[in-house]
């Protein structure tokens, strides 16, 4: 059960954030400032690349690492596909995961590792692997973990990650959805592809990224009451539901993504999400089926007390411009209300596709943080 009155309580927040998830939410502006100093001290802007790699492959485990392949991805299109190595072993553990690389990765491709912990005997030994085999490399975790001494044993790049000083002892270790950790990853990568020229990255632009952060971190901050605050009005609207995560645009994929692992990892809910058109038909019988809002009326001898209430779709269209003025975001109105489903909508306001993407992130960012700490996730 979500306690409401908590939301519009910044003390009793404040209390419930053993994980520091608000601050690192509030502070994600901040965070990309301190990583692109970091990308810059470690010489990525002096770089001479001789071109574009044949491809891009990406390591890391958890959360963090699949959403920064995502973003990545997204944003260099078509330009050099970008490519997550999933990780195998018997466990979650750090010590239990391994990483190879496909047999046809050599010299004209780039290898990154990204991860928040940097221990993992894994991605050391696969950064060994990526230096036989002549791949270029480049790392970005904890400063002195064993991975940066892999990374500077293979030549490689290795930018240390932006950590905040009350993560250093942190235990258990921070959440790999957590905003901080996302941005900290993300951003010295956003600046290593504007160099080898597959996006559009460069620090004026990072720091209108950071701008961007800090607007969103005091529009949706702890102390803006739920009626003005778009994230705990959205974290209020989900309770009790399932989200139905329909995204459409191209920077909206990801933040779709990206919101779907951050309910799961940090608020335990659990949701659905695809993109549209193509969310109409996957999504049409889901809709009309028992989790629809009309599918269970209240019935009047139900002991409110006792029992749960029944869980019910609920629609999360998160939108970023339309190309060309087509849209299908009226469909998606009309099938939700044909079957009694709720709607929320987000959408950002103008700006570049880096701009736009990054509110869209932290806004959903700041729904889950409240959604798991009224909950008591």
């Amino acid at each position: 059960m979500l306690d409401e009155s908590l939301l519009d309580t910044p003390e009793a927040l404040a209390e419930a954030d053993h994980r520091a998830l608000l601050r690192g939410a509030a502070e994600a502006g901040a965070r990309v400032r301190t990583a692109a100093r970091h990308a810059t001290e470690a010489g990525v802007h002096e770089l001479k690349p001789d071109g574009r790699p044949r491809a891009i492959l990406l390591a890391g485990p958890g959360a963090a690492a699949t959403c920064v392949a995502d973003l990545l991805g997204t944003l260099a299109g078509a330009a050099c596909p970008v490519t997550r190595l999933a990780p195998a072993g018997v466990a979650p553990a750090a010590g239990a995961l391994r990483w190879e690389l496909p047999g046809w990765a050599g010299p004209v491709d780039l290898l990154i590792v990204t991860t928040p912990d940097g221990s993992e005997p894994g991605l050391s030994l696969l950064v060994e692997q990526a230096y036989r085999r002549g791949c270029t490399v480049v790392a970005v975790a904890p400063a002195g973990s064993p991975l940066a001494d892999a990374a500077g044993a293979a030549h490689g790049l290795f930018v240390p990650m932006a950590i905040a000083p009350y993560e250093q002892d942190e235990q258990p270790p921070v959440a790999a959805s957590a905003p901080g950790v996302l941005w900290a990853l993300l951003t010295p990568l956003l600046a290593l592809l504007d160099r080898i020229a597959l996006i559009s990255a460069p620090p004026e632009e990072l720091e209108r990224v950071a701008d961007r952060l800090d607007q969103i971190a005091e529009r949706c901050g702890p102390a803006i009451a739920t009626y003005s605050n778009p994230a705990k009005t959205l974290a209020a609207e989900l309770a009790d539901s399932l989200p139905v995560i329909w995204t459409e645009g191209t920077s909206a994929g990801p933040a779709g993504r990206r919101f779907a692992a951050a309910l799961a990892e940090l608020a335990g809910r659990p949701s659905l999400v695809a993109e549209l058109p193509e969310a109409l038909a996957a999504h049409n019988a889901l809709l009309a089926g028992p989790l629809a809002a009309s599918a269970d009326p209240d019935d009047f001898f139900r002991d409110r007390v006792e029992e749960a209430p029944a869980l019910h779709a609920r629609v999360v269209l998160l939108r970023d411009r339309p190309i060309g003025g087509l849209t299908a975001a009226p469909a998606a109105r009309e099938l939700a209300l044909s079957h009694d489903t709720p709607i929320s909508e987000l959408e950002p306001e103008a700006g570049d596709e880096l701009v736009t993407l990054a509110q869209l992130i932290a806004m959903t960012d700041f729904a889950a943080v409240y959604l798991a700490l009224a909950s008591g996730a």
